[in-house]
């Protein structure tokens, strides 16, 4: 007679073993005391019987996670020392590139191809049969995903002289108004061999400076900073008078006194003269680990007029 009993700890234990104990029917194996047990048995001692021992599986244990796979032998992003990878769930920057592995913005993991691949009936190629499996890894774990293309890296960041220039138009840089003597007004005119005083009137931070902006794209910032270098004075008589300051405006008090900070002599002709104001601005940026400087011109006009002293008082 055949009996069945389980054997190890517990009913279903990991491993556990399914035992079937018996007297054999026919002979097979000889054991002691002349009992034959059946093929595949053996004499068990202890309990005087023939026992037939199975192993039945247990449940799977914890996968073990294997070391980081080498990157793909194809198309990479390319080492840039200015990228910066950020893990959103630390906010720590962190390497770009792990062995041959890209770290994923979108994905937040460090992403490689799958190796081996999957064979095209498991559940993660999506029914699809072109494209690549790709593995995913995070701090602690790891999944697999299919792609048709190979998903992108860290972004290179934007041009930060692009972002320079933004920073400059958003300072709405104008040119200066113009202060000086003769005005240009009904009934204003300056003599011949009188100085004239030139000077900015009511400066503003963007038509004189300091004046500061930034601009940013994908998480980049780049700040720019401009101010007037000098400006020339054409005067509409063949001279032109540079002038690294705001000038100093006219007080009657002046007289016939030359101007102490940006002035023109004097004009030895009567007539009508264009006056021009070339301000020469100096923008200074910075960001993304750069720096540099652009140069920008404001140009304002105005006319005055010059008489000879004797023909206006005739």
């Amino acid at each position: 007679m055949l009996t069945r009993r389980r054997t190890g700890a517990g009913a279903l234990a990991a491993g556990a073993a399914l035992a079937f104990v018996g007297v054999a029917a026919a002979p097979s194996a000889h054991a002691a005391g002349g009992v034959s047990c059946p093929p595949g048995s053996s004499w068990d001692p202890t309990q005087h019987r023939c026992v037939i021992t199975i192993v039945v599986p247990g449940p799977p244990g914890p996968t073990p996670t294997p070391p980081p796979t080498p990157g793909p032998p194809g198309k990479k992003p390319p080492p840039n020392s200015k990228e910066k990878c950020v893990n959103n769930a630390t906010g720590k920057t962190i390497p770009c590139t792990y062995g041959g592995a890209w770290w994923s913005p979108d994905k937040q993991c460090y992403v490689s191809v799958a190796k081996p691949q999957p064979p095209k009936s498991d559940a993660i190629w999506g029914g699809h049969t072109a494209g690549t499996v790709y593995q995913c890894d995070m701090i602690t774990s790891r999944f697999f995903f299919w792609s048709q293309t190979q998903p992108g890296g860290p972004k290179a960041p934007p041009d930060p002289v692009a972002l320079a220039r933004e920073a400059t138009a958003a300072m709405d840089l104008k040119a200066i108004t113009i202060g000086i003597v003769p005005r240009n007004a009904r009934g204003s005119v300056g003599l011949v061999g009188m100085p004239q005083w030139m000077w900015v009137k009511s400066p503003a931070p963007n038509t004189w400076g300091p004046i500061t902006k930034s601009a940013s794209a994908a998480g980049y910032t780049v700040t720019a900073t401009g101010k007037v270098d000098h400006i020339v004075w054409n005067m509409g008589d063949g001279q032109q008078i540079s002038c690294a300051n705001k000038g100093t405006p006219y007080y009657d008090a002046a007289g016939k006194s030359k101007s102490p900070t940006c002035g023109h002599d004097m004009y030895t002709k009567q007539g009508t003269y264009t006056v021009t104001a070339t301000s020469y601005w100096v923008i200074n940026w910075s960001g993304i680990g750069q720096s540099g400087t652009i140069p920008v011109t404001t140009t304002r006009t105005t006319t005055i007029r010059i008489g000879e002293a004797q023909v206006l008082t005739q």
